[in-house]
Protein backbone atom coordinates (compact mmCIF):
# COMPACT_ATOMS: atom_id res chain seq x y z
CA UNK A 1 0.00 0.00 0.00
CA UNK A 2 1.24 3.52 -0.78
CA UNK A 3 2.19 5.74 2.14
CA UNK A 4 -0.40 8.40 2.96
CA UNK A 5 0.50 11.93 1.94
CA UNK A 6 2.17 13.57 4.93
CA UNK A 7 3.10 10.27 6.63
CA UNK A 8 6.46 9.91 4.91
CA UNK A 9 9.66 9.45 6.93
CA UNK A 10 11.97 12.43 7.41
CA UNK A 11 15.77 12.50 7.34
CA UNK A 12 18.17 15.42 7.56
CA UNK A 13 21.97 15.36 7.42
CA UNK A 14 23.18 18.15 9.66
CA UNK A 15 25.88 18.52 12.30
CA UNK A 16 27.74 16.06 14.49
CA UNK A 17 24.89 15.70 17.00
CA UNK A 18 21.98 13.51 15.89
CA UNK A 19 18.44 12.85 17.08
CA UNK A 20 16.28 9.80 16.37
CA UNK A 21 12.54 10.52 16.70
CA UNK A 22 9.95 7.73 17.19
CA UNK A 23 6.26 8.28 16.45
CA UNK A 24 3.36 6.69 18.28
CA UNK A 25 1.04 3.70 17.89
CA UNK A 26 -1.36 4.06 14.91
CA UNK A 27 0.25 7.44 14.16
CA UNK A 28 2.90 8.49 11.65
CA UNK A 29 5.94 10.78 11.26
CA UNK A 30 3.48 13.62 10.59
CA UNK A 31 2.85 13.94 14.33
CA UNK A 32 6.54 14.68 14.94
CA UNK A 33 7.37 16.43 11.68
CA UNK A 34 7.40 20.00 13.11
CA UNK A 35 9.68 18.85 15.95
CA UNK A 36 12.00 17.09 13.51
CA UNK A 37 12.10 20.09 11.17
CA UNK A 38 12.83 22.47 14.04
CA UNK A 39 15.80 20.36 15.14
CA UNK A 40 17.01 20.14 11.55
CA UNK A 41 16.69 23.91 11.09
CA UNK A 42 19.04 24.32 14.05
CA UNK A 43 21.72 22.20 12.44
CA UNK A 44 21.14 18.77 13.96
CA UNK A 45 21.17 15.49 12.08
CA UNK A 46 17.64 14.07 12.35
CA UNK A 47 16.04 10.71 11.58
CA UNK A 48 12.26 10.21 11.82
CA UNK A 49 11.37 6.79 10.39
CA UNK A 50 7.95 5.38 9.50
CA UNK A 51 7.22 2.34 11.64
CA UNK A 52 6.09 -0.88 9.90
CA UNK A 53 2.32 -1.15 9.47
CA UNK A 54 1.82 2.61 9.93
CA UNK A 55 1.07 5.41 7.53
CA UNK A 56 -1.00 3.33 5.10
CA UNK A 57 -4.18 1.62 6.37
CA UNK A 58 -5.04 0.06 9.72
CA UNK A 59 -5.29 -3.42 8.22
CA UNK A 60 -1.53 -3.30 7.52
CA UNK A 61 -0.81 -2.62 11.20
CA UNK A 62 -2.77 -5.77 12.09
CA UNK A 63 -0.04 -7.83 10.41
CA UNK A 64 2.81 -6.38 12.49
CA UNK A 65 3.96 -6.53 16.10
CA UNK A 66 6.19 -4.71 18.54
CA UNK A 67 9.27 -6.59 17.39
CA UNK A 68 8.79 -5.04 13.93
CA UNK A 69 8.36 -1.51 15.30
CA UNK A 70 11.34 -1.78 17.61
CA UNK A 71 13.54 -3.34 14.92
CA UNK A 72 12.96 -0.31 12.70
CA UNK A 73 14.08 2.26 15.28
CA UNK A 74 16.93 0.00 16.42
CA UNK A 75 18.18 -0.14 12.83
CA UNK A 76 17.91 3.64 12.46
CA UNK A 77 19.81 4.17 15.70
CA UNK A 78 22.63 1.90 14.57
CA UNK A 79 22.88 3.77 11.26
CA UNK A 80 23.03 7.11 13.09
CA UNK A 81 25.71 5.83 15.46
CA UNK A 82 27.85 4.81 12.47
CA UNK A 83 27.86 8.43 11.26
CA UNK A 84 27.56 10.47 14.46
CA UNK A 85 29.23 10.05 17.85
CA UNK A 86 26.60 11.94 19.86
CA UNK A 87 23.07 10.59 19.40
CA UNK A 88 19.86 11.37 21.28
CA UNK A 89 16.58 9.46 21.11
CA UNK A 90 13.09 10.92 21.43
CA UNK A 91 9.49 9.89 21.04
CA UNK A 92 5.79 10.50 21.54
CA UNK A 93 3.53 8.04 23.38
CA UNK A 94 4.54 4.51 22.28
CA UNK A 95 7.44 6.25 20.56
CA UNK A 96 8.55 7.37 24.00
CA UNK A 97 8.59 3.75 25.14
CA UNK A 98 10.60 2.82 22.05
CA UNK A 99 13.10 5.58 22.85
CA UNK A 100 13.43 4.40 26.45
CA UNK A 101 14.04 0.81 25.36
CA UNK A 102 16.72 2.00 22.92
CA UNK A 103 18.39 3.81 25.80
CA UNK A 104 18.17 0.74 28.03
CA UNK A 105 19.58 -1.56 25.36
CA UNK A 106 22.27 0.65 23.81
CA UNK A 107 23.74 2.25 26.91
CA UNK A 108 26.39 4.91 26.27
CA UNK A 109 25.62 4.97 22.54
CA UNK A 110 22.54 7.01 23.51
CA UNK A 111 23.50 10.30 25.15
CA UNK A 112 20.06 11.45 26.24
CA UNK A 113 16.33 10.72 26.03
CA UNK A 114 13.45 13.12 25.30
CA UNK A 115 9.88 11.84 25.60
CA UNK A 116 6.45 13.44 25.26
CA UNK A 117 3.52 11.77 27.03
CA UNK A 118 5.30 8.42 27.06
CA UNK A 119 3.12 5.33 27.33
CA UNK A 120 3.88 2.50 29.75
CA UNK A 121 0.72 0.39 29.89
CA UNK A 122 -2.50 -0.52 28.05
CA UNK A 123 -5.09 0.48 30.64
CA UNK A 124 -8.60 -0.74 31.44
CA UNK A 125 -10.23 -4.08 32.04
CA UNK A 126 -10.46 -4.65 28.28
CA UNK A 127 -6.66 -4.89 28.13
CA UNK A 128 -6.77 -8.20 30.00
CA UNK A 129 -9.23 -9.57 27.48
CA UNK A 130 -7.08 -8.76 24.45
CA UNK A 131 -5.52 -12.26 24.15
CA UNK A 132 -9.01 -13.66 23.45
CA UNK A 133 -10.99 -10.73 22.04
CA UNK A 134 -8.42 -10.04 19.30
CA UNK A 135 -9.48 -13.30 17.66
CA UNK A 136 -13.16 -12.28 17.70
CA UNK A 137 -13.09 -8.53 16.96
CA UNK A 138 -10.65 -7.15 14.37
CA UNK A 139 -10.50 -3.55 15.57
CA UNK A 140 -11.88 -0.88 17.86
CA UNK A 141 -12.18 2.91 17.57
CA UNK A 142 -9.05 4.93 17.00
CA UNK A 143 -7.04 7.02 19.44
CA UNK A 144 -5.50 9.52 17.02
CA UNK A 145 -5.73 13.32 17.11
CA UNK A 146 -6.21 14.02 20.83
CA UNK A 147 -5.31 17.70 20.38
CA UNK A 148 -6.62 20.84 22.09
CA UNK A 149 -5.53 23.29 19.39
CA UNK A 150 -8.36 24.09 16.93
CA UNK A 151 -7.59 23.12 13.36
CA UNK A 152 -4.66 20.88 14.26
CA UNK A 153 -5.02 17.23 13.24
CA UNK A 154 -2.92 14.12 13.60
CA UNK A 155 -2.58 11.84 10.62
CA UNK A 156 -3.36 8.49 12.20
CA UNK A 157 -5.68 5.50 11.87
CA UNK A 158 -9.34 5.77 12.83
CA UNK A 159 -9.26 2.12 13.93
CA UNK A 160 -7.00 0.20 16.33
CA UNK A 161 -6.39 -3.41 15.24
CA UNK A 162 -6.61 -5.59 18.35
CA UNK A 163 -3.85 -7.96 17.27
CA UNK A 164 -1.49 -4.98 17.25
CA UNK A 165 -2.92 -3.67 20.54
CA UNK A 166 -2.18 -7.05 22.13
CA UNK A 167 1.39 -6.87 20.88
CA UNK A 168 1.65 -3.30 22.20
CA UNK A 169 0.64 -4.53 25.65
CA UNK A 170 3.38 -7.16 25.53
CA UNK A 171 5.89 -4.50 24.50
CA UNK A 172 4.99 -2.26 27.43
CA UNK A 173 5.38 -5.17 29.83
CA UNK A 174 8.82 -5.99 28.44
CA UNK A 175 9.98 -2.38 28.44
CA UNK A 176 8.76 -1.73 31.98
CA UNK A 177 11.15 -4.41 33.21
CA UNK A 178 14.04 -2.73 31.39
CA UNK A 179 13.48 0.81 32.66
CA UNK A 180 16.03 0.49 35.51
CA UNK A 181 18.68 0.09 32.78
CA UNK A 182 18.01 3.66 31.61
CA UNK A 183 20.79 5.78 33.11
CA UNK A 184 21.06 8.60 30.56
CA UNK A 185 19.80 12.16 31.12
CA UNK A 186 16.03 12.27 30.54
CA UNK A 187 13.71 15.09 29.54
CA UNK A 188 10.09 14.04 30.12
CA UNK A 189 7.35 16.39 28.89
CA UNK A 190 3.75 15.56 29.72
CA UNK A 191 0.24 16.94 29.43
CA UNK A 192 -2.00 16.92 32.54
CA UNK A 193 -5.01 16.74 30.20
CA UNK A 194 -4.22 13.63 28.18
CA UNK A 195 -7.15 11.50 27.02
CA UNK A 196 -4.96 8.65 25.73
CA UNK A 197 -2.14 8.14 28.24
CA UNK A 198 -2.80 8.86 31.95
CA UNK A 199 -0.30 10.70 34.20
CA UNK A 200 0.35 7.38 35.97
CA UNK A 201 2.46 6.25 33.01
CA UNK A 202 4.91 9.13 33.32
CA UNK A 203 5.03 8.68 37.09
CA UNK A 204 5.79 4.99 36.66
CA UNK A 205 8.58 5.72 34.19
CA UNK A 206 10.16 8.40 36.39
CA UNK A 207 9.97 6.07 39.36
CA UNK A 208 11.71 3.16 37.62
CA UNK A 209 14.50 4.68 35.52
CA UNK A 210 17.95 4.94 37.10
CA UNK A 211 18.80 8.34 35.59
CA UNK A 212 19.98 11.01 38.01
CA UNK A 213 19.73 13.85 35.48
CA UNK A 214 15.97 14.13 34.99
CA UNK A 215 13.79 17.10 34.05
CA UNK A 216 9.98 16.98 33.97
CA UNK A 217 8.12 19.65 32.00
CA UNK A 218 4.35 20.12 32.31
CA UNK A 219 2.55 20.99 29.06
CA UNK A 220 -0.45 22.78 30.52
CA UNK A 221 -2.17 23.78 27.27
CA UNK A 222 -1.99 20.52 25.34
CA UNK A 223 -3.62 17.11 25.12
CA UNK A 224 -1.89 13.85 24.13
CA UNK A 225 -0.39 14.85 20.78
CA UNK A 226 1.38 17.83 22.31
CA UNK A 227 3.83 17.94 19.42
CA UNK A 228 1.01 19.33 17.24
CA UNK A 229 -0.68 21.28 20.03
CA UNK A 230 -0.36 24.63 21.81
CA UNK A 231 2.86 23.58 23.56
CA UNK A 232 4.76 22.52 20.43
CA UNK A 233 7.09 25.53 20.65
CA UNK A 234 7.82 24.71 24.29
CA UNK A 235 8.78 21.17 23.29
CA UNK A 236 11.11 22.54 20.63
CA UNK A 237 12.77 25.00 23.00
CA UNK A 238 13.16 22.53 25.86
CA UNK A 239 14.62 19.92 23.50
CA UNK A 240 17.23 22.24 22.04
CA UNK A 241 18.24 23.44 25.51
CA UNK A 242 18.51 19.83 26.74
CA UNK A 243 20.56 18.71 23.74
CA UNK A 244 22.81 21.76 23.93
CA UNK A 245 23.51 21.26 27.62
CA UNK A 246 24.30 17.56 27.35
CA UNK A 247 26.34 17.86 24.16
CA UNK A 248 28.36 20.76 25.55
CA UNK A 249 29.02 18.75 28.71
CA UNK A 250 30.47 16.00 26.51
CA UNK A 251 32.73 18.55 24.84
CA UNK A 252 30.73 18.37 21.61
CA UNK A 253 29.36 21.16 19.47
CA UNK A 254 25.64 20.56 18.90
CA UNK A 255 26.06 21.78 15.32
CA UNK A 256 23.36 24.41 15.77
CA UNK A 257 23.08 26.74 12.82
CA UNK A 258 24.77 24.47 10.28
CA UNK A 259 23.04 23.70 7.02
CA UNK A 260 22.50 20.21 5.75
CA UNK A 261 20.50 18.06 3.37
CA UNK A 262 16.96 16.85 3.92
CA UNK A 263 15.07 13.85 2.58
CA UNK A 264 11.41 13.08 3.09
CA UNK A 265 7.94 13.69 1.78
Amino acid sequence: MPVLAGAEPFHHEGGEVAVLLCHGFTGSPQSLRPWAEHLAEHGLTVSLPLLPGHGTRWEDLRMTGWQDWYAEVDRELRLLCERRETVFVAGLSMGGALALRLAAKHGDAVRGVMVVNPANKVHGLAAHALPVVRHLVPATKGIASDIAKPGSRELGYDRVPLHAAHSLRQFFQATDGELPQVTQPVLLMRSPQDHVVPPADSARILGRISSTDVKEVILEQSYHVATLDHDADRIHEESLAFIGRIASGLGKEPGLGKEGTTAGG
